[in-house]
Formats: structure tokens, sequence, C-alpha cells
């Protein structure tokens, strides 16, 4: 049986999969949310979990190597879009996207823990990025969508980067996602895995630096990719294992 991983089709995460197809790995397209409930219920074995669902499923996987999607000082592609400044918040109904995960969990954190603001309730939405929801004061966007809207929303005067928050209140980076494998999977299997994962950063992450023509669903240019690639870290080193720790202990104040 080939090892089943979640492929996830964000820009930042096309280059673990360089490799896998043709090393026999199952690729199974999904969103953050959905990839967690797969993992947790058998029906994938490994992938890039967001930071939240690791913390969640530690009993049963583990890391794979330390492969994972960090952003250093702006994550451009997580972002809240708000009639109003981040203070201004208080008992404010938030959309949040429906595939994210540990995005809304930052922003509580955020909200609460740097700003001292509660917000009112976080209302799942499908996050169309041609058709923002102006039913809210505030909604945010994950992944492509944002990167779409990069530039930032007409009506919503507050386009608010949550890494670059998280960097400026902690001084560290901020670790989305990390990739996790079963604990029971066979050494062959996790060593396939792990390698194809080394291959595509050092293939994958070089393809993106040397495009040649735009992404057009993304609104980006060739530069604009390269912009955004050089902002991320894909691998946990020291400051990385940090924030994961400073992470999981916000999200314990929280008692989530």
């Amino acid at each position: 049986m080939p090892i089943k991983v979640g492929r996830v089709p964000y820009l930042e995460a096309e280059p673990f999969y360089f490799d896998m197809a043709r090393r026999g790995i199952e690729l199974r397209d999904t969103t953050p949310r959905q990839l967690g409930d797969a993992l947790a219920n058998g029906e994938l074995d490994a992938g890039p979990a967001h930071l939240a669902d690791v913390f969640r499923l530690e009993a049963d996987f583990e890391p794979v190597s330390g492969f994972c999607f960090a952003t250093l000082n702006r994550a451009v592609s997580v972002c809240l879009y708000s009639q109003h400044p981040l203070e201004e918040l208080d008992g404010v109904t938030v959309g949040v996207s429906d595939e994210d995960v540990t995005a809304a969990k930052l922003l509580e954190v955020l909200l609460r823990q740097k700003y001292g603001v509660a917000p009112g309730e976080f209302v799942p939405r499908p996050g169309d990025v041609n058709r923002p929801d102006e039913s809210f004061d505030a909604f945010l966007l994950i992944g492509n969508r944002a990167l779409r809207r990069r530039r930032g929303v007409r009506g919503f005067a507050h386009r608010i980067d949550l890494g670059e928050e998280w960097v400026r209140w902690t001084n560290l980076p901020f670790v989305f996602n990390r990739w996790v494998m079963r604990k029971d999977l066979e050494h062959r299997e996790k060593a396939l895995l792990e390698d194809a994962l080394y291959v595509g950063l050092e293939e994958g992450v070089d393809g993106l630096y040397h495009l040649n023509e735009p992404r057009d669903e993304l609104l980006m240019l060739p530069r604009d990719v390269v912009e955004y690639v050089q902002g991320i870290r894909y691998y946990v080193g020291r400051s990385e294992q940090q924030a994961i720790n400073r992470f999981r202990e916000c999200l314990e104040q929280l008692g989530a």
C-alpha cells in the first residue's frame, strides 16, 4: 500500500510535493482543516498539519524531521481584513476562512493576549476573495486566497498580517504547520517520505526561484513569488522551536 499524503494546494506548499508522485506516494488534495480530520480518522498517513492539529494529534503522529512552514517577518498569506484596527475589535464578529485551523487561534491569541480585546464570535465563511462579505467588520483569509488579496480589499481599511503581528510581539518567527506522519508507519516508509521532502525543498524551492511566467491565479509576477518565498523558513531551527513552545503556552492560557 502506498503512503497516503495530504496535498494542500497553496503556493508555499508546492515544493514539498515535487518528488512524491515519482516515488509512488499517493497524494490527496485537501484543505488544512480537512487534513487534520483526515489524519485523525486514518484516511491519510502524513501531511503538513497546522500547528493546532500537531498538538491535537501528537499521541499518534510524529514530526517528519524538522519540515515546516514558518514565516520570518511577514506571513503575507495569513491576513485579517478589517474596518477597524485590532485594538478596536472588542465584541466584533469575525469571519474566518472555512479552510483554516491555526490562523484563527493565532488571531484570538493576538487579540486577547497582546491587545486585551475580547472578540465576539468567530464565524466560518466560504471566503470568496472576489466577493468579500461586508456583513463582517473583519474577516480572515489564508493561503492562495490571501496572496491574491495581498494588496488589500476595498471597504476594509486595515490589512493586518498576523505573522508580522506575532513577530512584533514575541520577536520570534511563527510556525503555521509541521509535517507529521503516523508513528506506526514502517521505517522504510518514513525514510521514503523524509527523503522525498528533502528533494522537494532542494528542487521545488529552486523551481519557484526560477519561474519564467507569472502566476496569474495569484496575481503574482515571478519577482513577487521570489519575494514571498524569501520570507519562508521550511525547517525548524532553535527560534522556530521556541515559537512552537510559545504558541502552545498561549493556547493553554486560552484554554484551547
